[in-house]
């Protein structure tokens, strides 16, 4: 039997780049050698707050976004988290074995919290419990993630070999998979920074709703380093972000790049690579809206009756194993 993979995204803000190059390219050949589960992650995204009507939106866009990928139903569930309950009970009683420490030492509420930690949602700070639930839910043995979340991974490992050793072996700890290549797409104004949702600025990132004009914008404005020479180099981290992304998108090999562009300006380059990126966006925004809010939501609805059976079987031991009555 295939090994299982799980793995999700928030609907909030508007997917990029990044999110595309990062995660969601490379989790569609994954789901002919995995038994694939990939899931839209609603609950996580009211840890802040959220238009009600926007996140209905948000959250089938994702879902389109992933149709769109490549990601195939007949391969693979998708399905929205809070579509399956299972989700939130188990990260109840994840939540009592484990501890303030485990929780206080993640990164990213730090991040989000950095306006005074007194003020953020209990959810928030709680929010790597419910992606250990996730995950731990069907036995997941594979989790593909970016590099920036390997610490959530290894809590949800913490807490399964912290509930196994309390009441019996009861779930597989999971291994992360760090998705390598084009897994930190920078931020067009910040190459020290992942690009962004958040992001403050707009010429941070290449949004998948971004039409051919203003990708070329964001391109020109696109930050670059010291000199004109185009090559793919630790000292120039501008360009090599930008390099990345051309090669990701047009499968031409980086030491290509570097000979088509010998001797010609970072202006040449950032035309090409504008057009290359709308090349790639045009008709992935064509995909996108070929399917219909019902038909979407049809599929979400198929996927959560597909993984439900799972995840009530988990519970159902869990409840067992910690003393529930039946």
């Amino acid at each position: 039997m295939k090994q299982r993979i799980f793995s999700g995204i928030k609907p909030s803000g508007d997917l990029h780049l990044g999110n595309y190059l990062g995660a969601i390219r490379q989790w569609v050949p994954l789901q002919d050698e995995y038994d694939a589960i990939f899931s839209v992650v609603d609950l996580h995204a009211i840890t802040v707050p959220q238009d009600p009507s926007d996140l209905r939106a948000k959250t089938l866009g994702i879902a389109k976004t992933y149709l769109a990928s490549g990601i195939d139903p007949a391969k693979a569930v998708l399905f929205v988290q809070s579509h399956v309950p299972e989700h939130s009970e188990l990260a109840w009683i994840l939540n009592t074995v484990a501890r303030m420490g485990d929780l206080e030492k993640m990164t990213q509420f730090k991040d989000k919290a950095k306006d005074g930690a007194e003020r953020a949602g209990v959810g928030l700070f709680d929010y790597p419990v419910l992606m250990a639930a996730d995950i731990l839910l069907y036995d997941t043995a594979v989790v593909p993630v970016g590099d920036d979340q390997l610490q959530h991974v290894e809590l949800s490992r913490t807490l399964a070999r912290r509930f196994n050793e309390r009441f019996g072996e009861t779930f597989r700890v999971p291994e992360a998979r760090v998705m390598k290549e084009g897994a930190r797409i920078m931020g067009l104004d910040d190459p020290t920074r992942k690009m962004s949702k958040s992001a403050a600025s707009e010429y941070n990132l290449i949004a998948l709703s971004d039409d051919a004009e203003t990708v070329r914008r964001k391109i020109r404005k696109a930050v670059t380093d010291s000199g004109s020479e185009i090559v793919y180099r630790d000292d120039k981290p501008a360009l090599m972000n930008l390099i990345n992304i051309y090669t990701l998108l047009s499968g031409i090999a980086i030491p290509e790049i570097e000979a088509k562009y010998a001797g010609r300006g970072y202006g040449d380059f950032k035309t090409d690579l504008a057009e290359v990126v709308a090349d790639f966006l045009v008709p992935f925004q064509e995909r996108m809206s070929g399917y219909t809010d019902g038909e979407t939501i049809r599929i979400l609805r198929e996927g959560a009756d597909r993984v439900r059976p799972i995840a009530a079987a988990k519970l159902r031991e869990v409840k067992e194993r910690v003393g529930f009555l039946p």
